[in-house]
């Protein structure tokens, strides 16, 4: 069964059960700031789970192109992708999960023909502390409908991941009770985080098995659905969107309910062929036989290289499609980055001409029975994505002519200035019989770092005093200091910028510009966004960017922009795509924030005319 008559099964199989095919959304949205990208088929619908009425009624399905760069390191093992379709259906105050679990069962077992016995699921274990209980109602739905196909599906409760890791999975179990980190849906992650006002709820997450041999117990433990190992693949998630968050934190009930699913086209057309390697399916494996082709390389001896240059191009050309251009600028530069580490895989490769002319009909073969209203540019999709590699392949060329003219001391110049990365450059010595130092590597990270050097002393001035030393806790608490400032200006106003602060090994002192004395309940507030942060684990990342693009349009914080040099230092809290802190700083800081436990205001003063003082501490 190829990726298209999935996704024909699946909307001919929801139309039959009484929804509406809607038109998929563009991957670029209108009017929406919050993401680069559609990333989800329930993005475009989220006003409608809201509460707005829609046209078509309470019952919807459609099949979502959808884009998450924030997966583009993972792509290279056998089931990321940063451009996935998502099949989706949705019950907007209509159906519950009696139906909604029974319907998605029938059409795995029944229209895609997989095994019931290599179905596993997962429901949400409760929460106490917030009066939220077990889902006992979706495990024993679950339960009958494996019952109905002759299987006696044992329960366990496994609690966090990391249970899992060291329990694994008993003889007989098919549903499982996870914690709020992977069975509770909401726009800010976990129980904690859930937004104020916003409706939310468990979800029950389907997994096929692809057989104990996928399993590396060493690297990932004991296999179960929630693990990171290679045994078991989400195919589809049912979120049972059932409660509101009060404006006291606390959550009810809401009188009308939503169902949300949303499964990917490639990952359950891989289980239908029982095929652990997504990019074996209909979608991804013409492609991979067109680089066999051109490279004269086996798929085999070299799955990154095309697994990775296959995504990236599928993504480039679904952007290209819908009318984007490669530039320097928000969705431009992700069409751009897409391009450009595609053509350096294929160099890899050893395909060293243009090739786009090659692999994108194929691509878009794949893509005729998405709408024109959705890839109203595709005519022109192919001569935008050759402009671009025949750009950059004269970037390439160009750093080559440079390289044969350096020292041994310029690889890092030539990275610097031309765009050649280090790598290539590395390669390209030795195939034209150019001598590197032996302390190359050595040199380049030496230049990299005083490059680094000079953007953290131009970004000084944003923590007057600076760190006391570069310990491990100095270190947490220079990360609580952009979390505390995020949270104010969230929670107490927006305007909010850092006038100074001093950061020791035992506590953060915070300066910052408010026009009154902080209220006890904006304290509280304000400690208890954090300490949600802090519980989120979020990560911690950064990277160099161009100052104009860093202010312009990355909008990261930053108070001294005619000082900065023009390559500055960016950290990055959260997810890139929306994240919870973005400032221009010369670092360190932690690598995610749960290492932080947990933070507490001790103190709260005036320090000047119109300036706040807090002082906080982590416990």
């Amino acid at each position: 069964m190829n990726a298209n008559e999935v996704r024909q099964k699946f909307l001919d199989f929801q139309v039959k059960k009484g929804h509406k095919v809607i038109a998929p959304a563009p991957l670029v949205l209108e009017n929406d700031p919050t993401t680069l990208f559609t990333g989800s088929g329930m993005q475009p619908l989220l006003p409608y789970l809201l509460g707005k009425p829609h046209k078509d009624g309470t019952r919807l399905t459609d099949s979502q192109p959808s884009l998450r760069l924030q997966d583009i390191e993972d792509v290279g093992d056998p089931r990321h992708t940063t451009v996935f379709e998502m099949l989706g259906n949705w019950s907007l105050g209509d159906y519950f999960k009696e139906e909604q679990i029974r319907n998605f069962f029938e059409f795995l077992t029944k229209e895609i023909s997989l095994d019931p016995a290599k179905i596993y699921v997962t429901c949400f274990i409760g929460n106490e502390k917030y009066g939220i209980p077990k889902d006992e109602e979706a495990a024993h739905i679950w339960q009958e409908v494996f019952k109905e196909a002759g299987i006696d599906a044992k329960i366990a409760e496994i609690g966090s991941a990391e249970n899992g890791d060291k329990r694994g999975i008993k003889p007989g179990e098919h549903i499982f009770f996870y914690d709020d980190h992977e069975n509770w849906w909401s726009r800010g992650g976990g129980i904690e985080t859930t937004p104020l006002g916003d409706p939310c709820g468990p979800d029950s997450e389907v997994f096929y098995d692809f057989g104990e041999d996928k399993q590396d117990v060493e690297k990932y433990g004991l296999a179960h659905p929630a693990s990171d190992g290679a045994r078991f693949m989400e195919i589809g998630n049912q979120v049972f969107m059932q409660y509101r968050r009060k404006d006291d934190g606390t959550f009810e009930e809401l009188e009308k309910k939503n169902v949300d699913f949303g499964g990917g086209l490639e990952r359950i057309t891989a289980a239908s062929i029982n095929s652990f390697d997504v990019f074996k399916i209909s979608l991804m494996r013409p492609i991979v036989e067109k680089l066999e082709t051109l490279s004269g390389k086996s798929y085999e001896n070299n799955t990154d290289e095309m697994r990775i240059i296959a995504d990236h191009l599928r993504g480039a050309y679904l952007l290209a499609a819908q009318g984007l251009t490669p530039s320097n600028k928000a969705h431009g530069y992700a069409l751009r980055r897409l391009i450009r580490r595609a053509i350096l895989r294929a160099l890899d490769l050893g395909i060293a001409d243009n090739f786009l002319s090659e692999i994108v009909p194929v691509i878009s073969e794949n893509y005729t029975e998405l709408s024109d209203d959705i890839l109203s540019h595709r005519a022109d999709a192919l001569a935008v994505l050759e402009k671009e590699e025949y750009a950059f392949r004269q970037t390439i060329n160009k750093g080559i002519r440079e390289l044969v003219k350096l020292t041994k001391n310029e690889l890092f110049k030539l990275q610097d200035t031309y765009g050649f990365p280090l790598e290539l450059s590395v390669e390209e010595c030795y195939r034209r019989g150019i001598k590197l130092s032996a302390k190359y590597r050595e040199e380049f990270d030496t230049a990299l770092a005083e490059q680094r050097e000079r953007s953290k002393t131009a970004s000084k001035g944003m923590f007057k005093g600076g760190l006391e030393d570069h310990g491990e806790q100095t270190v947490k608490y220079h990360t609580a200091c952009h979390l505390l400032l995020a949270a104010l200006q969230k929670i107490v106003n927006p305007s909010i910028c850092q006038k100074g602060s001093n950061i020791t090994s035992e506590r953060v002192r915070f300066d910052f510009n408010l026009d009154h004395k902080m209220t006890d309940e904006e304290l509280a507030k304000v400690e208890t966004q954090v300490n949600e942060w802090i519980k989120a684990d979020l990560p911690v990342v950064h990277a160099e960017y161009e100052k104009d693009y860093a202010k312009n349009e990355l909008k990261a914080h930053g108070q001294f922009w005619d000082k900065y040099p023009d390559m500055l230092t960016v950290y990055t809290i959260g997810d890139p795509e929306n994240p919870v802190s973005r400032e221009v700083c010369g670092g360190p800081h932690v690598e995610h924030t749960g290492v932080l436990n947990s933070f507490k205001i001790v103190k709260e003063e005036s320090s000047a005319a119109g300036i706040r003082r807090i002082k906080a501490v982590l416990k």
